[in-house]
């Protein structure tokens, strides 16, 4: 009875359940969890014009407090209240070009694995074109061209990551086309965007995923970096990188300004890290049972 029922059990169902006995992956999503619940909660509970950037000279560069558990900034802003709600800022610019560089990258890396030959050779020559450049170069490099706000770093975000999805995707793709059931497919007279999209891509992206959960963590930090050069968000809206940024000429005197804001942009890329590598562990066969 208990092998038809793990018989029966669905490819992620399976998934969960060895990632739920992952106590650091679990740990993890647990910590991302309220960071991410932290976060929103300051979009709906705290006011922007007043709580967020009001200036008060008065108690600038207080340390922490009962209060202002963060301490307040040069301007005498509330360091707390701005994490929380820069930090809902780059997660949100992270997944939304996340996705972008996923559907980008989904769409190169299918479409040059399963045609091939001339289609697969143009595209992949384009991509070792763009990833001959550092992922990081060539967003600093984009970033300072474009003009700085919101879209613009998405974009320059996205196509940062693009190349490497596009690869990953590529392999994958390869790795399913030459199976049996695609070629009974095509006999059967199957469309290729069927093909792909009921096929294909299904059995190819499983393991995607884990890298997805990675490069998340990859484009906090990204965000977070140009932020800090001056070329992401721009004040007087909060963002991690730029809080430390702005923190660092204080640092003997004032260490609050910066801590604060490294310590959870630290423990939010070490939560994603966690969770992709449980994810990796769960998705890989040889981990089961």
């Amino acid at each position: 009875m208990e092998n038809n029922t793990i018989k029966k059990r669905s490819l992620w169902a399976d998934v969960w359940i060895r990632l739920s006995r992952n106590r650091t992956a679990v740990f993890g999503m647990c910590l991302f969890g309220l960071i991410v619940l932290a976060c929103a909660a300051s979009r709906i509970f705290m006011d922007f014009d007043t709580q967020i950037v009001a200036v008060d000279v008065v108690n600038q560069l207080s340390g922490p407090s009962i209060g202002y558990p963060f301490g307040r900034d040069e301007l005498g802003r509330n360091i707390m209240n701005r994490i929380l709600w820069g930090g809902g800022t780059t997660i949100f610019i992270a997944v939304i070009a996340l996705c972008f560089a996923f559907f980008m990258g989904t769409v190169l890396g299918t479409v040059s694995a399963y045609y091939g030959r001339v289609t697969d050779s143009i595209i992949m020559r384009l991509i070792d074109i763009v990833m001959a450049i550092p992922p990081i170069l060539l967003m600093i490099t984009l970033a300072t061209i474009l003009t700085p706000s919101t879209p613009n770093l998405i974009l320059v975000v996205g196509i940062g990551l693009i190349p490497n999805q596009s690869r990953m995707v590529r392999g994958q793709v390869l790795s399913v086309v030459d199976k049996e059931f695609i070629e009974a497919s095509k006999i059967q007279g199957a469309g290729d965007f069927k093909i792909i999209m009921t096929h294909v891509l299904p059995n190819a992206l499983s393991p995607i995923i884990t890298t997805v959960i990675l490069d998340i963590a990859y484009a906090v930090m990204v965000i977070s970096t140009l932020s800090y050069l001056g070329l992401g968000i721009q004040a007087p809206n909060p963002e991690w990188g730029s809080m430390l940024a702005g923190g660092r000429g204080y640092i003997r005197y004032a260490w609050h300004i910066s801590t604060f804001p490294g310590i959870i942009l630290t423990l939010t890329i070490i939560s994603l890290t966690l969770v992709g590598d449980g994810l990796r562990d769960a998705l890989d066969p040889r981990m089961k049972r």
